[in-house]
Formats: structure tokens, C-alpha cells, sequence
């Protein structure tokens, strides 16, 4: 039993690139990235400096490695988790998934770190921001579209542009982020932002659902011409 208890806890212990990963991210948010030295980050994690050069070739790469991790690149590989693809008929529920699985997020004290990092090193690290940009919110946002083309596809929701009803998702989620994560001096209590989140959730899904552009129709005024001024 003993055994089995020891081997369980070293499975369950960090890697020595996982260890090195998270003091660098630490180290980056205390000290920025120029600021670093592989000697300090070295001491942090208990290994000596010539060590870190086993498993990165440099400062760049970790930070690299960083990025690859956190932010758009993680909610990218839940989006290609298998728990997402059981809700690709299920767009209410892919929503509501998708908006808790932020949350948690936002709420990780490392991801508050990675902010900091990003948003100080993005302009000064050459190929940060065009790997942080171009690949990993493309990566992201390309896979949101493909959920919503399916939804619209099998008649779930109703939408003329697939791409922009995601980027839409998203922008209402990035709006409760600013506004209960970042612009007030603490973070709102978990009860209020999933309020919010569920009040928005709401509003967007009503906007999509199925029939919503018929109704609208039936709706429209006598008199009223597609695409023509009326009349002063």
C-alpha cells in the first residue's frame, strides 16, 4: 500500500519543464521578462542554471512555451476536448460550457500573472505578439466559428455569418471579463459574474435561436421596404 501511495504521489507531481514553467511565469509578472536571468529562475526551481538548457534553448522559448499554455491556446484546446464535441448539436449548452470554463479561468491567479506578462513583453520579445495574435487567437476563433457553422447548419441557431456571431459570443464574455475581473479594484464574487454571464447568455441565445429571422419578419411593419429609406 505504501508503495502504491508513493508512486501515485510522484505521478502526481510536477515535472521539472512544468516546475520551470510556472516559476518563469511567476518570475516574468515579478521582475518582467528583461529583467529575468536564467540564473535567478534556475535558484527558483531548484536545478542548476546549465540544467534549464535541457529542456529550453532560452529565455524566448520559455516565454514562448508560456504563451502556448495560457490564455487564447488554452481555451483553444478545450475546444477541441472531447466534452466540447458532444455539444456540437447542443448550442445553449456548448455556450454555457464554454462561458463557466472562462470563469474558472479568469479566476486562476496564474492566468492573472500571464495578463501582466503578455501584455508587458507582446511589443518587445520579437515574435511574441505575432505568435500570441495571428496563431493563437486564429486558432481560437476559427474553432468557435466551426461550432456555430455547424449549429447554423443543422438548423439549431439562425445566423447569416457564422464568424461574426462567435466573434460576437465572444466580445459579450470579454465585456463581463473588464468588468468584473480588471477595471475594479477587487474581483467580483464568483455568484455575481455568473449572474452576469447568465443574463448575457440569455440576450445572445435569444438572438440566434431558430425562427428568430422569420419572426422578425412577421414582425415588420406595414409598409416597411428591404434595404429603402423611409420616407421624411
Amino acid at each position: 500500500m505504501a508503495v502504491h501511495t508513493s508512486s501515485a504521489a510522484e505521478a502526481a507531481a510536477p515535472t521539472t519543464r512544468e516546475r520551470i514553467l510556472s516559476e518563469a511565469l511567476n518570475l516574468f509578472a515579478q521582475s518582467g521578462y528583461g529583467g529575468a536571468s536564467m540564473r535567478e529562475l534556475a535558484r527558483r526551481v531548484g536545478i542548476r542554471e546549465s540544467s534549464l538548457y535541457n529542456h529550453f534553448p532560452g529565455k524566448a522559448a520559455i516565454l514562448e512555451a508560456i504563451v502556448a499554455e495560457h490564455g487564447p491556446a488554452s481555451s483553444a484546446s478545450r475546444l477541441e476536448e472531447a466534452r466540447y464535441r458532444q455539444l456540437a448539436r447542443q448550442p445553449a449548452a456548448f455556450c454555457r460550457q464554454f462561458a463557466l470554463d472562462l470563469v474558472e479561468q479568469w479566476s486562476d491567479p496564474r492566468e492573472h500573472q500571464f495578463q501582466k506578462v503578455i501584455t508587458a513583453e507582446r511589443n518587445r520579445v520579437p515574435g511574441i505578439r505575432a505568435k500570441f495574435a495571428d496563431h493563437f487567437y486564429a486558432r481560437e476563433q476559427s474553432l468557435m466559428t466551426d461550432y456555430f457553422r455547424g449549429f447554423a447548419l443543422a438548423g439549431l441557431v439562425s445566423t447569416p455569418d457564422p464568424r461574426e456571431t462567435a466573434r460576437l459570443f465572444a466580445a459579450g464574455l470579454i465585456y463581463i471579463r473588464l468588468e468584473h475581473y480588471v477595471m475594479g479594484a477587487a474581483p467580483s464574487p464568483r455568484a455575481k459574474v455568473i449572474e452576469a454571464i447568465d443574463r448575457y447568455l440569455a440576450f445572445f441565445l435569444s438572438l440566434i435561436a431558430a425562427g428568430h429571422d422569420d419572426d422578425n419578419k412577421k414582425r415588420k411593419p406595414k409598409g416597411e421596404t428591404r434595404g429603402k429609406a423611409a420616407p421624411d
